[in-house]
């Protein structure tokens, strides 16, 4: 049996990543990463199953790490304005420095080839239900349902990110997030949340 390389494995993982958000799901195969990684084909089914199983745990990976960047400073006792400017900012500065993990998220989000039934309820996810249920009893916002929440407090947000990522709005107008434009657009979402 073969020793397990962190560094091999990583290296693997940042090329499957990479190969993935440029070529996609169907144009990804384990012999392009072994080439692109420079090592042999056998060497990925040490740390992986299969191609299915190395986008799984790079998903699970991807995830987890988002959720717990998302928590840095936060609390679910912050006031709500506060709270959800933190997680706009938290959310932001770790985007903006994983961009490639971002896309690739985003690309699986939704897809059958993630599974779901391994993924743990999260610290994150109870951590925000507390903080929107603190932020309605307080008064701070009204008891919406969590897909009607979701959409005002986080949907502007992630519009812009697309637009700033893909340096372009729509249109084809060329787009580049500034402090300024995203304070606003926070100001409209926090308006629209009050009660």
């Amino acid at each position: 049996m073969r020793l397990k390389d962190d560094k091999k494995e990583l290296i693997i993982r940042q090329e499957a990543i990479k190969m993935i958000v440029e070529s996609g799901f169907d144009g990804f195969s384990m012999q392009k990463l072994a080439k692109k990684a420079a090592i042999s084909p056998s060497t990925i089914y040490v740390y992986f199953k299969s191609r299915e199983d190395l986008v799984n745990q790079l998903y699970i990976d991807v995830h987890n790490r988002f959720e717990k960047e998302a928590l840095i400073g936060f609390d679910a006792h912050l006031k709500f304005e506060e709270g959800l400017w933190l997680q706009w900012k938290n959310r932001l500065e770790n985007i903006l420095r994983n961009p490639l993990e971002y896309r690739f998220h985003e690309q699986f989000r939704n897809s059958p080839l993630i599974n779901m039934n391994g993924m743990q309820q999260t610290v994150f996810r109870k951590i925000m239900n507390d903080f929107v249920k603190n932020a309605v009893i307080r008064k701070e916002i009204p008891d919406l349902p969590i897909e009607v929440f979701w959409t005002v407090a986080y949907g502007p947000f992630y519009t812009l990110i697309k637009f700033h990522l893909d340096k372009a709005t729509m249109s084809g107008k060329p787009f580049s997030l500034t402090v300024q434009n995203l304070r606003q657009t926070f100001e409209l979402v926090a308006k629209a949340l009050r009660l």
